[in-house]
């Protein structure tokens, strides 16, 4: 009887206990510091077999599906083209769909929301920034910060902090369109700056203020012909901010025409690099040119991953389209290393009418989502296309001909590039040791890696491919653990979170697009966890 009367209070502790914090995620990359680390530990090497399919949730979309997901506040949520969705992260049963009106654009892509403070936010192909009541879906405020009609969008996810939301605008691929960058108050819609991505010159759009100070990309650093505009600069996915710092890291797109060089002299900056900015003011601070005077579309769009390594050096890791993993010391402005990470060739032979056949192709390499970082064995981990391309490029007559407001890749003839046959493509994951440029492991896939990668806790990468295969490997050797086929290609999401239900791994699955051979289905979030 005395065991059972000592036992009492301590069962009386167990009852009164408060449960678990759920483990969210709440930005594009779970944190604004874009690491996508999850400490979540349920779902291991030994548990992993037990994970199956609990629900889906299908859009009735077929569409670019390539949106981020977000858990937070006891919903998941991500977006298509047109439609913004609120589900229940255990269920997936729908709480709202809210759906703007516009015509499609040939790429119908939206990457995903932002959360704060019980809004949601998005871009749109429309040119704009919409805010929603994140419960209830209803609208709250919309702002134009781009032009369709002159070949602009808002693809990108936003990220938001301190009473801000922070989105620029795509279309850098389009003869006149040049990439801005924007702080909206999360409250009004109100544009609070505006930062130019290239140089700004008389006539170009504007939305908001300029801040104030200088750092403006000089126009000194594109001579371009005059017949050429100064074009490019476009971000397409979104970003990463440090909170200690209060400086915000934009990924800044290709130069335009895309494969021609010789009209646009000069480095053109801030092209093919992150664009470090205060996020309070816009002001700018600094710049790092991965990619200079790039020809091969090789934008930097992926959000750089901003964490201190080992030896707690703040550092910078960015996988930009060219191939290559860039780890750069924050405090120095030193590149520590860079090593490719998928198959590298022709990377210098000059682009000609005749035709050039490039590795990574211009949908090659590191495309929309860029690295993540695992704390538990100090690695990088990248997703990487293995495609190559070929392009033939245009004359100068051919080149002043292309209209404003008008794809200018450099290729009339092929586009953006005739890329090899499907039997040729693959996909890589790769860990890299932080410290020292290490190659820890590699993991070849049959299809190529465009979704997004997500260690965990549990030493686990989950990761997929454009086969529709999801993958689950071991952190510290790549070992493929456990794998599921959920029916169509994987380009977005790949989250994890824990409501307090147990460990659960969301998939945006079915991306379907006229530039990439995929299966046909309609786009669906799939939710997965144990038996």
């Amino acid at each position: 009887m005395a065991r059972h009367w000592l036992a009492a209070p301590a069962l009386i502790a167990m009852a009164l206990k408060p449960p678990a914090a759920p483990v969210e995620w709440p930005s594009y990359n779970r944190t604004v510091t874009s690491e996508r680390f999850v400490p979540l530990k349920e779902i291991s090497a030994r548990t992993v077999q037990d994970l199956h399919v609990l629900c889906s949730y299908d859009t009735k979309e077929t569409t670019a599906f390539q949106t981020g997901l977000l858990q937070v506040n006891g919903a998941l949520y991500w977006t298509t083209e047109h439609d913004t969705f609120s589900v229940d992260p255990d269920t997936c049963q729908e709480r709202w769909r809210a759906h703007e009106d516009f015509p499609s654009a040939f790429l119908p892509v939206s990457r995903g929301a932002a959360f704060l403070d019980g809004r949601l936010f998005r871009g749109t192909n429309a040119g704009q920034v919409v805010a929603y009541d994140a419960t209830s879906g209803k609208r709250l405020w919309s702002t134009t910060i781009a032009d369709p009609k002159r070949g602009e969008l808002v693809s990108a996810s936003p990220i938001a902090w301190n009473g801000l939301v922070f989105i620029g605008n795509a279309g850098g691929d389009v003869k006149g369109v040049k990439g801005r960058m924007y702080a909206l108050d999360a409250v009004t819609g109100r544009v609070r700056w505006e930062f130019f991505l290239v140089p700004k010159q008389p006539g170009d759009l504007s939305f908001g203020p300029a801040p104030t100070g200088s750092g403006a990309a000089p126009s000194s650093s594109w001579e371009n012909d005059p017949q050429f505009p100064i074009s490019g600069g476009g971000t397409w996915t979104s970003y990463s901010l440090d909170p200690k710092s209060g400086l915000i890291y934009v990924p800044g797109g290709n130069p335009a025409p895309d494969f021609v060089k010789d009209f646009r002299k000069g480095p053109n900056l801030y092209t093919g690099s992150v664009v470090v900015l205060d996020a309070r003011t816009g002001e700018y601070r600094r710049h790092f040119q991965l990619i200079e005077r790039d020809f091969h579309d090789w934008d930097v769009s992926g959000a750089p991953a901003l964490f201190n390594r080992g030896n707690g050096e703040a550092v910078m890791a960015v996988a930009p389209k060219d191939g290559h993993l860039y780890v750069i010391d924050l405090k120095t402005g030193e590149q520590r290393f860079r090593l490719p990470m998928t198959t590298v060739a022709n990377a210098d032979v000059p682009l000609t009418e005749e035709g050039v056949r490039f590795c990574p192709g211009s949908q090659g390499g590191a495309e929309w989502n860029g690295p993540a970082y695992n704390p538990q064995n100090g690695t990088i981990v990248v997703g990487e296309v293995d495609w190559c391309t070929s392009v033939r490029t245009d004359s100068k007559q051919v080149l002043q001909s292309i209209s404003l407001g008008q794809p200018w890749s450099g290729s009339s003839r092929d586009g953006f590039g005739i890329q090899d046959d499907v039997s040729k493509w693959a996909g890589w994951v790769t860990a890299t040791d932080a410290a020292s440029g290490t190659r820890k492991w590699q993991f070849k896939a049959p299809y190529p890696i465009l979704g997004a990668v997500t260690p965990t806790a549990g030493r686990l990468v989950f990761v997929g491919d454009m086969g529709g295969s999801l993958y689950a490997l071991d952190a510290d050797s790549g070992n493929e653990l456990w794998s599921s086929q959920l029916g169509g290609a994987i380009a977005g999401g790949v989250i994890s979170y824990d409501t307090g239900a147990g460990q659960r791994v969301a998939v945006a699955v079915g991306m379907t697009s006229p530039i990439w051979p995929t299966a046909k289905v309609t786009a669906k979030v799939v939710v997965l966890g144990r038996k």
